[in-house]
């Protein structure tokens, strides 16, 4: 048996991570994007690195919802509730983006998150630095005048904007924690930006 990873000592096989890049390849929405790296190159090695921490953080967070009794319920939230834009999917990273396709992760997106706060001082201090934020525009005739709506008005846009960006942050850094507390990876598969792994591009 050979093994890409552990997690919290249950074993993550190699025929795993095969399993999923075979998947990956052979799905018909991959015809419409740029071509997947060919196998057993550089790149290909490291689409098989972000798979495996995918299978972990999957395997994590199912894990992580047990122990925290949490479930799937008709108030867990929608995919795109959390993720309401690519700024929100590039806030919280691919993995992580990727773990809350599923529901269990959105429940515990939910669940752990279910405490974060945003304080009237940074909804304020916000709206000092983004004053055209919430510009409103109306007119006719080709022109089209801008005014900028009362500070009441856009108090509750705000603080849902920084409590969605609060909360994406508290999910990620949770996550980090526990794959660094209960994360084993084989050589081999290492996270693709790891830089002692020798396909990692990124050199400063």
């Amino acid at each position: 048996m050979s093994l890409a990873a552990t997690v919290a000592g249950v074993d993550v096989e190699v025929g795993e991570v095969d399993d999923r890049e075979a998947a990956l390849r052979a799905a018909p929405q991959v015809a419409a994007l740029p071509p997947l790296p060919r196998p057993h190159t550089s790149e290909g090695r490291q689409l098989r690195r972000w798979l495996t921490q995918l299978l972990v953080a999957e395997k994590l967070v199912a894990r992580e919802a047990e122990a925290l009794g949490v479930r799937v319920t008709e108030t867990t939230p929608a995919e795109d509730d959390l993720l309401p834009d690519p700024t929100a999917r590039l806030e919280i990273g691919s993995i992580a983006a990727a773990v809350l396709a599923t529901p269990i992760a959105r429940a515990v997106f939910a669940h752990i998150t279910d405490g974060v706060e945003v304080d009237d001082d940074a909804v304020t201090d916000f709206h000092a630095r983004n004053p055209r934020r919430f510009l409103r525009f109306a007119g006719t005739g080709g022109w089209r005048v801008a005014s900028e709506p009362e500070p009441a008005d856009v108090r509750p846009l705000i603080a849902a904007l920084l409590l969605g960006a609060a909360r994406r942050r508290h999910f990620r850094m949770w996550l980090g924690q526990r794959h660094a507390e209960l994360v084993w990876l084989a050589p081999g598969y290492e996270h693709p930006g790891d830089p002692r792994q020798p396909d990692n591009t990124h050199k400063h």
